[in-house]
């Protein structure tokens, strides 16, 4: 109840005790006279509160009759009633009491200034808060905790190599993920994956590196080879003991002979294999096909005459192309009336047909018949003196129907009796007589073949002549 002495006490009141004087105020009409009087009274007091006392009378009439009015409706009152309600009684509160009093205390203010109602200003940017609750409402944004396995990336590590080309790149070993578990916080927005936080990590498989080998040669890369590939001489060298010039001399090798890259100690020098012998040539004079496009075939040539010697088997092919019979046998000064020129293809034959060296046939031949320039050669068509004997050569000497008839009739008899021992087997599924054999050479032939012990000489270095055009 209201007390006529602290009834209209402003001084050390709280917000509860507001309430409960307005309630009073609103059911109590004897208060509310008081409240009246007391305010004429401490108008000369108070003036500058006059404004607000007498709205505050204008609310409290107003708001008993609203209620008394409100009584005779349906006592069910709606959730925005209430809010406006208790929107207006405090927007009355702030307006009526001072600023000196309790109420104003609760803000912790100092200052003594006075707070006009016309100093608040309304907001004019107000929040549409209907807008932000429709956006927020709509947003999932879920945090979840995940314990997984994943990959971890491997490293490459290069080597530099000195027996690779310049540039080339060969894996020595694959590199291979290892495996991490992994304890994660993952944030989803609307569904979508946004963050994720590492709470935790366990190597499981520690990755496995991947090592390259990295060329630095520039002989390699310049000749495009590879240790192990075959290389060329550029001129004819020495092979050396060691990597030095002053190193003992191991073998002679020709002008475009192969050999075998075994090792590149150094860019200036290379260990090779010539034949199965072991040494060192200077890098200056080796080559390859790329630099050198015709060494292979300068090559296949050289390999063909270093078997040439005086003591060469002959029961064997030469090893030379059709190709090589017609370059060995094309404009050779001495054959004035070009009969090998013309008949290079029946040796060729012959030595294919009948396992004999066509070059060793056609030396005979030459020799026999002066380059085909000899009577025998010219009236009988043989080149041989086929069937001659010392005391009467021209009449003994076998007549052919041609050159080819003749250098094929030849062919046969020295395969037959003197170039292969007996019961070997030959050519037609015929077997060798042997009658004549003392060896598959030259100087074998020679034995029985001709009266003149130096025949075999003279025969020879024909050979070795029409050998060496293949090399002009």
């Amino acid at each position: 109840m209201l007390d006529n002495k602290n009834s209209f006490n402003y001084d050390n009141r709280n917000l509860s005790d507001v309430f409960k004087e307005l309630q009073e105020l609103r059911n109590n009409p004897q208060a509310q006279q008081a409240y009246v009087k007391q305010s004429k009274k401490s108008k000369r007091n108070k003036p500058k509160a006059e404004k607000v006392k007498k709205s505050f009378n204008t609310y409290a009439f107003n708001f008993h009759r609203e209620n008394r009015t409100s009584s005779l409706k349906s006592n069910d009152l709606t959730l925005s009633h209430i809010l406006t309600g208790c929107g207006i009684l405090v927007i009355s509160m702030a307006l009526f009491f001072p600023k000196d009093l309790a109420f104003s205390e609760s803000y912790a203010s100092t200052s003594t200034a006075s707070y006009d109602v016309e100093a608040y200003e309304l907001n004019r940017h107000r929040l549409n808060m209907q807008s932000i609750i429709s956006e927020n409402a709509g947003m999932d944004r879920v945090k979840e905790q995940a314990t997984e396995e994943r990959e971890v990336e491997f490293e490459t590590t290069y080597t530099d190599n000195p027996a690779l080309p310049k540039g080339e790149e060969i894996v020595t070993q694959e590199g291979v993920l290892g495996k991490d578990q992994v304890t994660v916080v993952k944030t989803y927005e609307n569904g979508n994956f946004v963050e994720e936080t590492i709470l935790a990590k366990t190597n499981l498989v520690p990755p496995t590196p991947k090592l390259i080998s990295r060329g630095t040669s520039e002989f390699l890369a310049k000749h495009k080879i590879h240790i192990g590939d075959t290389i060329y001489l550029v001129k004819e060298d020495k092979l050396k003991s060691e990597a030095s010039d002053t190193s003992t001399d191991v073998a002679d090798i020709k002008a475009s002979i192969d050999v075998k890259l075994l090792e590149l100690p150094s860019e200036d020098w290379a260990k090779v294999s010539f034949d199965g012998i072991e040494g060192y040539i200077k890098t200056s004079n080796l080559t390859s096909p790329t630099t050198t496009p015709n060494i292979v075939e300068k090559n296949r040539v050289q390999r063909i005459l270093l078997k040439v010697n005086i003591g060469m088997e002959l029961n064997k092919t030469s090893g030379l192309t059709l190709n090589d019979y017609k370059k060995i046998f094309t404009n050779i000064p001495n054959d004035r009336n070009k009969v090998f020129e013309d008949n290079y293809q029946v040796f060729y034959n012959a030595e294919k047909k009948y396992n004999i060296n066509g070059i060793f046939l056609a030396s005979i031949a030459i020799h026999e018949s002066a380059w085909g320039s000899s009577n025998i050669a010219n009236d009988k068509n043989n080149l041989f003196g086929y069937g001659a004997y010392d005391e009467s050569p021209y009449e003994s000497s076998l007549n052919f129907d041609s050159y080819a008839d003749g250098i094929e009739t030849v062919a046969k008899s020295l395969v037959k009796y003197y170039l292969n021992p007996a019961g070997t087997k030959i050519y037609d599924g015929e077997t060798a007589e042997g009658w004549y054999y003392n060896g598959p050479t030259v100087e074998g032939v020679n034995t029985r073949y001709a009266s003149d012990e130096n025949w075999h000489n003279k025969v020879y270095n024909y050979m070795e002549m029409l050998y060496k055009r293949l090399d002009t």
